[in-house]
């Protein structure tokens, strides 16, 4: 696992955040929260943050696939924003849970599984972190 990887957590929607629904990052152009959304929505639980922030990434930049596993190594031998920063739960509504292996799924702020995750409690019942994603004043202030 890499230092992006989250277990047993859940990440809440910036409390700085005026989204009061999960909301679908627009797609008219490429930007890192629709491919964020994109991957994690359509495949809940399947990979974990680092999985997905190198893929967006190596998406974004075309890179070949024959080339990812070595540059996934050089990628991640730098530091990397982890999901706390991502615009899913700053800016569109959608808390991010890392189940006991680390895989990801979003879940919308102010529905019944956001609630139960935000109290602490994963949907197998098992306890889960709640971290809150950062605001954007932390962003700023690096």
């Amino acid at each position: 696992m890499e230092a992006v990887d989250y277990r047993d957590t859940f990440i809440t929607v910036s409390p700085d955040s005026t989204a009061w629904r999960g909301q679908v990052p627009p797609a008219d152009g490429p930007s890192v929260a629709a491919a964020t959304f994109e991957l994690i929505a359509e495949h809940p639980y399947r990979w974990r943050a680092s999985d997905v922030i190198f893929t967006v990434w190596a998406n974004l930049r075309r890179l070949p696939k024959a080339a990812r596993g070595q540059v996934r190594a050089e990628f991640f031998a730098r530091p990397q924003a982890c999901l706390r920063s991502s615009e899913l739960a700053r800016r569109y509504g959608w808390g991010i849970h890392a189940d006991h292996d680390g895989r990801v799924a979003i879940y919308a702020v102010g529905t019944r599984e956001y609630e139960t995750l935000a109290a602490g409690v994963a949907p197998d019942g098992t306890p889960v972190t709640v971290h809150e994603a950062l605001h954007d004043r932390e962003l700023i202030a690096g």
